[in-house]
């Protein structure tokens, strides 16, 4: 899918495009990615793989989503992260079956259109729990904005694992936060001022699992020329899946465009917010 739409904000008019596809992929039997893209929300959910009841905990989440932040709205940040609460807590009830506790859960991972200051400011709220990520594009320069809540990151952090080598790690799979493993969700979150032109990428791991960074923006690259039958998205999908496909893969495009303001890169310094201390304020920080 491709759509344009037109959102009028305080200082002008943004226009956004947005391409999203999501496929089974050439191994799985069932697809346990969901994702959602329309104004204000952009997110990709991927059910935990191996864990009974993936597809319907990705599913739960995005119906959530749909109920507590409503089409052609721009909530505020504390919406967004009462809505991923509640999201968790939804998940949670899946676990209970005739007595039997069953796992479910999934990862989060998209950015949201928020205001601030009582309306008078609008920001990009970019939030993840897991291993789906969110990158920004530039044109030139694919950046991970999101990191990733995974056994294997947390060896790259600690200099024991390089990021090739982190493809090919036994423990590739483990994520150390889902949304549905506990009863407190803990996401990252953090804001970057709407402005200028604006790409972000949102993936389950099934991209990334078969293209590397590099890849990635080759093609994002290459599908800047006309003539290109696939939206971004769906080139992205087809080319993970012809690369394997080994595990469902979905990917969200979307690009903001607003005249006569400039994007400011250093805003994205302030990345490690945390849920609570975006609940206690909700104010825009000093970028």
């Amino acid at each position: 899918m491709q759509t344009t739409t037109v959102v009028t904000l305080p200082m002008g008019d943004a226009h956004l495009t947005l391409s999203a596809c999501s496929v089974v992929g050439s191994v799985r039997s069932v697809n346990e990615d969901s994702f959602l893209a329309q104004t204000p929300l952009f997110v990709v959910a991927d059910g935990m793989g191996g864990h009974e009841r993936g597809d319907r905990a990705s599913q739960t989440v995005i119906s959530v989503l749909l109920d507590q932040v409503p089409a052609d709205t721009v909530p505020s940040p504390a919406q967004v992260l009462a809505a991923i609460t509640s999201a968790n807590e939804a998940v949670r009830e899946l676990t209970a079956d005739d007595g039997r506790r069953l796992m479910s859960g999934t990862t989060l991972a998209g950015v949201a259109l928020v205001t601030a200051n009582d309306g008078a400011s609008t920001h990009w709220m970019a939030f993840n729990v897991g291993d789906s990520r969110i990158y920004s594009w530039d044109g030139r320069r694919l950046e991970q904005l999101s990191v990733d809540h995974s056994a294997v990151q947390e060896l790259i952090d600690a200099g024991l694992l390089t990021d090739a080598a982190a493809r090919e790690h036994p423990d590739r799979n483990i994520i150390t936060r889902a949304v549905g493993a506990s009863d407190l969700v803990d996401a990252d979150v953090w804001l970057m001022p709407v402005g200028g032109s604006q790409t972000f990428l949102i993936c389950s791991d099934g991209l990334t699992k078969e293209l590397d960074d590099t890849e990635i923006a080759h093609l994002l690259a290459e599908h800047g020329s006309d003539g290109h039958a696939l939206s971004i998205a769906e080139a992205l999908v087809t080319a993970a899946n012809d690369a394997g496909g080994k595990d469902n893969i979905t990917v969200v495009v979307l690009d903001s465009q607003m005249e006569g303001t400039s994007s400011d890169n250093e805003s994205t310094n302030e990345r490690s917010l945390t849920a609570r201390a975006l609940l206690e304020d909700t104010r825009p920080r000093a970028f």
